[in-house]
């Protein structure tokens, strides 16, 4: 597997770490509107994947299968109004692959070695000039382990259950606090222990908790460290 170069002509290339619900979208959002950078949604790629592979009806366990699959999936990430949306072989899965059914199969095909040579490859194609905020579980140790900037943002699993659980009420889902957050603690638990690239923090990432913070103060922090690299960066040429 190639890795990716360092010469990056449009800016950094940061990474943005951590487990579900810590609210990793949100401020990669924000991070990269007011960097003027592009945001890279990695989770929403595997989960237009999984959304396509029930779609089709494939087994997740006919690695046959998903290969072949794999090879003509076409994942697109368009910025419009301020609003990501996710394309799927053309289809605008936007809204279709954040209920919690999508959620355990995505930590499930996401263990797949073809699957993620799929989503490597284009992570790495939209990043490669720079100027991208990219947000997944292994960007930071697998897909741009030489990323300018490394982030791993993280809560209390009750805070980020506490958090999915507002969403998916607002939603009009019927769900409960406790079933939240224990899906919240087996999809840790299978992110983590699964054998192809778990989550992990790199070694050189810095850690943010959002437990008891406002994204507003997620964000100054981030923006800080990523202002102070571009300052160097710029002295340095």
């Amino acid at each position: 597997m190639a890795s990716p170069g360092n010469g990056r002509a449009d800016g950094l290339v940061i990474a943005l770490d951590g487990p579900s619900g810590a609210g990793k979208s949100t401020v990669t959002k924000l991070l990269a509107g007011r960097l003027g950078y592009l945001q890279i949604d990695t989770g929403a790629m595997y989960r237009a994947v999984a959304c396509l592979l029930q779609q089709a009806g494939i087994d997740p366990d006919d690695t046959e299968a998903v290969e072949r699959f794999c090879r003509d999936v076409d994942i697109r990430l368009e910025q419009a109004d301020g609003v990501l949306r996710v394309f799927a072989n053309g289809q605008d899965v936007t809204d279709l692959i954040r209920t919690p059914e999508m959620s355990q199969l995505t930590s499930r095909i996401a263990t797949l070695g073809p699957v993620r040579e799929a989503m490597l490859q284009s992570q790495r194609r939209m990043g490669a000039r720079g100027g991208v905020v990219l947000e997944g579980r292994d960007i930071g140790t697998v897909v741009f382990p030489d990323a300018d900037v490394k982030f791993f943002l993280s809560a209390s699993a009750e805070e980020r259950g506490r958090r999915r659980y507002l969403e998916l009420v607002a939603k009009g889902e019927q769900v409960t606090l406790e079933d939240t957050v224990r899906a919240v603690i087996s999809r840790d638990r299978q992110d983590s222990q699964r054998d192809l690239a778990p989550l992990r923090m790199a070694g050189d990432a810095i850690a943010v908790d959002s437990s008891g913070r406002s994204i507003q103060e997620v964000l100054d922090i981030m923006l800080t460290v990523c202002r102070k690299t571009i300052t160097q960066r710029e002295l340095s040429q």
